[in-house]
């Protein structure tokens, strides 16, 4: 064949195949290089936020706070940082990738985060007040409405990492991989480990940590919110140590006026843990999911 006959002539309107240029499809990044990403930049962040404020309280020479409230404040701050980044680097969903976006932030979600969170531990305990298993008795002097503030602005802060830890980033690639449920209950067996250490911790308070997991992550998916979910976990700390004066995952927060103190068997009543680690606080929070699996069906969020 002739160079006549392969090339078109000119103003034929036909592109030499060699001309043509051919569409780029724009790949997804490897979840597995994400939740890389997600983790060195959260690891930075933490680390980052640690030494600014030595620093800083080098500086003042003093500490800014005691070592359990910096200890909250960094970690949601790291965890907060590792987001953001992994957010503008890899991630194009943003905040709404872990349901953690201004869209999501509704009055109707955060209220309804914190009337769950307050009956599944609020209403186990008033039985066990009612029965005589728990008892409150006085205590030190103190102002409660100035503790009771205290506390909770120490609980924010508290229950933000673990959030943005379980049921965060790492929450929505898990559940993309395996599915919602399975991403609900792996990552809530994590949320039970990481009280392993806690004071008094047994093979009961793990479990219903767990479960308390499960439960968190069942309202973070039926409210497609994890401002929902942050919502309850505050307010479920804050009944045990705002309200009750007992201890919340085995720490004590401070008991002014008044005192809940144990007198029943530790199965119901959780013993040293606090009232969250009792079978009859199990009650409450199988009701809750079982809620939840109710809601998630009528909107199909749970696969």
């Amino acid at each position: 064949m002739s160079d006549s006959e392969r090339t078109p002539p000119s103003g034929s309107g036909e592109i030499p195949s060699s001309d043509v240029a051919t569409p780029s499809v724009a790949r997804p990044v490897p979840a597995l290089f994400r939740a890389g990403v997600f983790v060195l930049a959260t690891v930075a962040g933490v680390l980052g936020l640690r030494a600014a404020w030595w620093l800083i309280g080098q500086q003042l020479r003093a500490p800014l706070t005691s070592p359990v409230p910096a200890f909250f404040i960094i970690m949601s701050g790291g965890f907060l940082l590792g987001h953001w980044w992994t957010f503008r680097s890899v991630e194009p969903r943003g905040w709404g990738a872990i349901a953690f976006s201004r869209r999501q932030l509704t009055w109707r979600g955060l209220a309804a985060g914190a009337a769950l969170g307050t009956v599944a531990v609020g209403f186990p305990s008033l039985i066990l007040l009612l029965l005589g298993w728990l008892r409150i008795e006085p205590a030190g002097p103190g102002d409660w409405w100035w503790a009771s503030l205290a506390t909770l602005v120490l609980l924010i802060p508290a229950a933000l990492w673990e959030e943005l830890l379980t049921r965060g980033y790492l929450f929505t690639l898990t559940a993309e991989r395996i599915g919602a449920r399975r991403a609900i209950l792996l990552t809530s067996v994590l949320f039970g480990l990481l009280h392993v250490e806690n004071a008094g911790a047994t093979w009961q308070s793990v479990a219903l940590v767990t479960l308390a997991g499960i439960f968190l992550g069942s309202i973070r998916v039926a409210f497609n919110s994890l401002w929902a979910a942050w919502s309850a976990h505050v307010a479920w700390n804050f009944v045990m140590a705002g309200l009750l004066h007992t201890a919340v995952s085995g720490v004590g927060m401070g008991t002014p006026n008044y005192r809940t103190v144990d007198a029943g068997p530790d199965w119901a009543t959780g013993g040293s843990w606090g009232p969250e680690a009792g079978f009859v606080t199990a009650v409450g929070l199988l009701l809750g999911i079982y809620l939840m699996l109710r809601r998630s069906r009528r909107g199909a969020t749970i696969e």
